[in-house]
């Protein structure tokens, strides 16, 4: 009996973006989404040649990127 890992989200529930949806709702190139990827700090699915990120995972991203200035 194959066990469910209660770790990890239910594939049809996840929304995924493409690598210029990113880049736009970050307002950075495709190539920083590119990077941030390839360098592990964002994570992503492989489809074919593509790239999918999870929104989730964008929104964290952008949510630990923050810092208080004052």
């Amino acid at each position: 009996m194959p066990s469910e890992r209660s770790d990890r989200p239910d594939l049809a529930q996840v929304q995924f973006m493409t690598v210029a949806e990113v880049a736009a709702m970050m307002r950075v190139s495709k190539m920083t989404v590119y990077r941030l990827v390839h360098g592990g700090e964002l994570p992503a699915a492989r489809v074919g040649r593509s790239f999918r990120v999870p929104r989730d995972a964008v929104e964290n991203y952008l949510r630990n990127a923050f810092f208080d200035a004052g």
